[in-house]
């Protein structure tokens, strides 16, 4: 029964939340914004139709540094807001756990990032009809951005739970995930290649971000990667959890 009473819990948190995110202007304007950015990157910055390759690589190398910086926009508000308003404390006092609150809530976001992303699904028919993709690459490169929207969205909320201020939870948000990102990007790990030794420089490149979706984006749906992933998200929601949990004790 508690396991059914958890999932039933966390099914009306993730409902509450993603119904929240529709039932105001701030989704759409996220969503235009999105599209617009990874449009303008992927055809004006990154000159997809002067390339003269119908492949995908010039769409989703834009993509973690789009989710660097609207990825803990949407993060920030989702525990700082409960927190300044303090509607933490009336969440809590309901029958329900934190993990709870924090799945539901997490859920509902990654659910809200998964459609922005679908969204963008016309530039594969415009692929298609430019050429003959490999439309397996495509697809492994899908889910290696959700799964890296997830990544990015576990720090965001582990921000969000440790501070009353949507701005700080949005600073302290994009630092660790630009940390994250540049660990594994080729002009850092070449300065360490002349001082570090081999093992040390491949474990930074292996904590990166963009190590992992870089692999997945080849067209190779490791386990190792999404390993990697699943763990990101487990640590920094179970960070959450000590956060929350610590201040609800308090």
């Amino acid at each position: 029964m508690r396991i059914q009473d958890s999932i039933a819990n966390i099914k009306a948190i993730f409902k509450r939340e993603l119904f929240s995110y529709f039932g105001s202007p701030v989704a759409y304007v996220f969503i235009i914004i999105f599209l617009l950015l990874l449009g303008f990157f992927t055809f004006n910055i990154g000159m997809f139709f002067e390339s003269n390759q119908a492949d995908f690589r010039g769409f989703f190398d834009w993509h973690p540094w789009v989710y660097i910086f609207l990825i803990p926009a949407v993060a920030m508000r989702l525990w700082a807001e409960d927190r300044r308003l303090g509607t933490i404390e009336l969440l809590l006092t309901f029958p329900i756990t934190v993990a709870d609150a924090i799945l539901g809530k997490f859920l509902a976001a990654w659910c809200f990032l998964g459609i922005c992303l679908m969204l963008t699904f016309p530039l594969v028919f415009t692929v298609m009809y430019l050429g003959n993709p490999d439309l397996g690459v495509a697809f492994c490169a899908y889910v290696g951005s959700f799964l890296l929207a997830g990544a990015f969205l576990s720090v965001g909320i582990m921000t969000s739970s440790a501070t009353r201020s949507q701005v700080i939870s949005f600073i302290l948000s994009v630092v660790l995930c630009l940390f994250l990102i540049l660990s594994g990007y080729p002009p850092v790990l070449d300065s360490l290649y002349g001082w570090a030794p081999a093992w040390l420089v491949n474990l930074v490149s292996q904590l990166s971000f963009l190590t992992h979706f870089q692999s997945i984006t080849r067209g190779v749906l490791d386990a190792r990667d999404i390993l990697y992933y699943a763990s990101v998200m487990v640590f920094f929601l179970f960070v959450t959890g000590v956060i929350i949990q610590n201040r609800r004790t308090s």
